[in-house]
This record gives C-alpha cells, structure tokens and sequence, in this order.
C-alpha cells in the first residue's frame, strides 16, 4: 500500500531543495563555476532533488501493481505507462537521473555550462513533477 505521508515528506524536501536551487540560480553561471562552494552546493542540491524523486518513483512502482524497471531512469516511463505522468513529460525529465549519476560517480567529466543552462531552462519541471504525484495521491492513488 502507498505510503502517503512518506510521499508528501519527500514532495516537501523537493520543494525546499527547488528553492534552495533558485537561491543558487540568482548567481550569473560564471559566479556558479568560478566559486566552488556554489558550483558544491548547486550540484549537491540537484542530486538531493533527483534522489527524493526517484525515491518516490520507487515507492509508487513498489507499492502498486507495476512492473519493475531496469533502472532507475526508466521509472519515469512506468508512471507514464500507467496514467501517473504524461508520456512527454517522462520522456522530458528522465535524463536527470543520468545527469545525477554522472554528478555522483564521477563517470565523465560534465560540461558545466551544459548543466546550468538546461537546468535554467527545465528547473519548472521539479514542480510539474510535484503537481502531477500531487495529483496521483489526492485521486486516490
């Protein structure tokens, strides 16, 4: 059975790390990279956000009768499978998770500009995420 509360906490702490991220986004890019306790903390925060999510993606596909992914990626694309969130917009956030893998183990090196940038301009999607599990829970979900 869904844990709803367990849910909500998790929404709470990504809202908390999506403001704390806009407090690090007032910085220019270049004030980010050039100062490595912001550049830290930037990367650090979008990992705690990517890991509450995929913590919450868990719990629902555990939780409800869904098929197992084979990774953490594609657990977006079981939740689109079954109504949770829409097909494009799994299909849009998914490669987070490949982004904070490459963050947390060090895989590659990562094009710091690269990474600002699209998450300058995907940083809504965090809260589009909230909306639509907000919306999977109050239906009963």
């Amino acid at each position: 059975m869904i844990d709803k509360e367990f849910i909500e906490q998790k929404l709470s702490y990504i809202q908390t790390h999506y403001y704390e991220m806009e407090r690090l986004l007032s910085f220019t890019d270049e004030e980010i990279k050039k100062d490595f306790i912001k550049l830290r903390a930037f990367e650090r925060i979008l990992q705690l956000i990517v890991d509450e999510i995929i913590d919450i993606n868990n719990h629902i596909i555990r939780y409800t009768p869904l098929k197992l992914p084979p990774d953490f990626q594609s657990g977006f694309t079981i939740l689109a499978e079954n109504n949770i969130i829409p097909e494009g917009f799994a299909k849009k956030i998914a490669p987070v998770v490949g982004l904070r893998n490459r963050l947390v183990n060090r895989y590659e090196k990562i094009d710091l500009d690269l990474m600002l940038q699209s998450i300058r301009k995907n940083k809504e999607d965090f809260k589009e995420y909230i909306k639509y599990i907000f919306y999977f829970l109050e239906k009963g979900g």
